[in-house]
């Protein structure tokens, strides 16, 4: 139990507190923005471009990648007459927002954007970004890593032929989302049986643990959330180039739904594969008109090899 003199004595701490606090009014701002400043500040590193022309591309050169649109999925086919499943992807006004400083002095960072958002839907703050680097503003803003020979001035446009026919990508874009979803649909569960020995637990996870511990262990699967997460599906080839409607066909599903904005750019787990055809001219930094040699509407990717539909000899 608390006494009298134990509140006593508390109050008159209180009081005497009190009476040396300084007012906020005598602490100067100047003080207060010395004392917040850090010990040691990181230099940061940008590349200087000032003009875009081309370059040579190498083995540790890495491009930057773009953000497209998933119009759906389709069919086409090769040159051997066999029907290939592939995704449509369109580049809506993709453009070079600006350049990211980073602290390796080896690696740079591009802010690129895609599509076109109003003004009256654009906060004061991203105003002010877009117009610092004179810019319109965008729907959707990304960064993409690049090496310093492959940086690009600001508001460079970004179009389907920076790809090449045959070359593989990785694409990057948030699953569909499926709900609170139970352990069959999730994770692949068989469930219980369907008849003998089961009252009303058919589709339960079953255990979740033993009596020692006496927890659940962290990541058990279990029923939750599922989809909505980024997927990024990896060495993707690239069936065909169409530089009149600005699309790149890319082989196999895409995760999200369609008009989802997805981030593509050039593969970089290549194990025993090649990132570009061989003998593909690269552009480099990316496709300058102009500059970069003139391509016809639609290219189409070489797949090479034996005819499958001719049976073997052997």
């Amino acid at each position: 139990m608390f006494t009298r003199a134990f509140f006593a004595g508390r109050l008159a701490a209180n009081s005497a507190f009190a009476q040396n606090v300084v007012p906020r009014s005598l602490f100067s701002t100047s003080a207060v923005t010395h004392k917040a400043k850090l010990p040691h500040e990181k230099l940061r590193y940008a590349p200087e471009v000032n003009e875009l022309k081309l370059g040579d591309y190498t083995a540790k050169s890495q491009r930057t990648g773009v953000i497209a649109r998933k119009k759906g999925m389709t069919g086409m086919w090769d040159e051997w007459g066999v029907r290939v499943p592939v995704t449509v992807l369109q580049l809506e006004k993709v453009q070079v927002v600006s350049i990211i400083k980073t602290s390796n002095p080896n690696c740079a960072r591009l802010q690129v954007g895609c599509g076109v958002r109003k003004e009256k839907n654009t906060s004061k703050p991203l105003k002010g970004h877009y117009d610092a680097h004179g810019v319109e503003p965008k729907a959707k803003v990304f960064e993409f890593p690049v090496s310093p020979d492959a940086a690009l001035p600001v508001g460079t446009e970004i179009t389907a032929a920076h790809f090449v026919p045959g070359q593989l990508v990785d694409v990057t874009a948030p699953g569909i989302g499926k709900g609170f979803q139970g352990v069959m649909k999730r994770w692949g569960f068989s469930g219980g049986r369907a008849s003998h020995g089961n009252s009303l637990a058919h589709r339960t996870p079953g255990s979740t643990g033993n009596i020692n511990p006496g927890r659940v262990y962290p990541g058990k699967k279990m029923p939750g959330r599922m989809g909505g997460k980024n997927v990024t599906v990896i060495r993707l080839p690239v069936m065909k180039v169409d530089t009149a409607l600005n699309c790149i066909w890319v082989k196999g599903p895409v995760p999200g739904h369609d008009e989802q904005f997805i981030k593509v750019r050039d593969s970089t787990k290549l194990i025993k594969h090649r990132l570009f055809p061989e003998g593909a001219a690269v552009p480099f930094p990316t496709y300058i008109p102009g500059q970069s040699p003139a391509l016809p509407r639609e290219t189409i990717a070489k797949v090479g090899g034996q005819d499958p539909l001719v049976p073997s000899s052997d």
